[in-house]
């Protein structure tokens, strides 16, 4: 591994420790030093399976970008929690739920994990499988555009998704 590529890895695994065992105090609310001892193993173990599972290398989202998309991220929030209501209390719409393969263009990692985590906001879709260039969703209503929404919302956020440069 090249110094560039150790560096960022340390870099990762330290950021990612101190994440999990802020959540731990979070969690535990103890000062106990049996609990922090404690918390320092779990933070641990979770780093060591977060980076086997989800290696540094594979993109990155820009913190500061995806801020700026926070108002069009509530807002579908929102639409989306309406519209399900909306179904679920009026038996007169009616429903046609399924599955949709849209075609990703960002490649397994960080960035089409953050992709998949807003897209399924969208009202009545959730995404549940993947392969290289496909993402799967299931759909409360078929019908409806969700290949569209999805490219919109993947052109929006595009630019806070950054994947992994390739060499070569």
């Amino acid at each position: 591994m090249s110094g560039p590529a150790l560096w960022s890895k340390a870099r990762a695994g330290t950021v990612r420790a101190l994440l999990f065992f802020a959540l731990w105090l979070v969690i535990d609310q103890s000062a106990k030093p049996a609990n922090l001892v404690f918390g320092i193993v779990v933070a641990a173990c979770a780093t060591w399976a977060s980076l086997w599972l989800l290696p540094p290398d594979t993109g990155r989202v820009r913190i500061g970008t995806l801020l700026l998309l926070l108002p069009r991220f509530l807002w579908n929030s929102l639409v989306a929690g309406v519209d399900v209501a909306r179904r679920a209390f009026s038996p007169s719409l009616p429903l046609s739920p399924g599955f949709v393969d849209y075609p990703v263009m960002l490649p397994r990692g960080s960035a089409r994990n953050a992709f998949e985590l807003i897209s399924s906001l969208l009202p009545g879709s959730v995404p549940t499988d993947e392969t290289e260039g496909l993402i799967e969703y299931h759909c409360l209503d078929v019908r409806q555009p969700v290949i569209e929404q999805l490219a919109i919302e993947e052109r929006a956020h595009a630019p806070t998704l950054v994947p992994r440069r390739r060499h070569g």
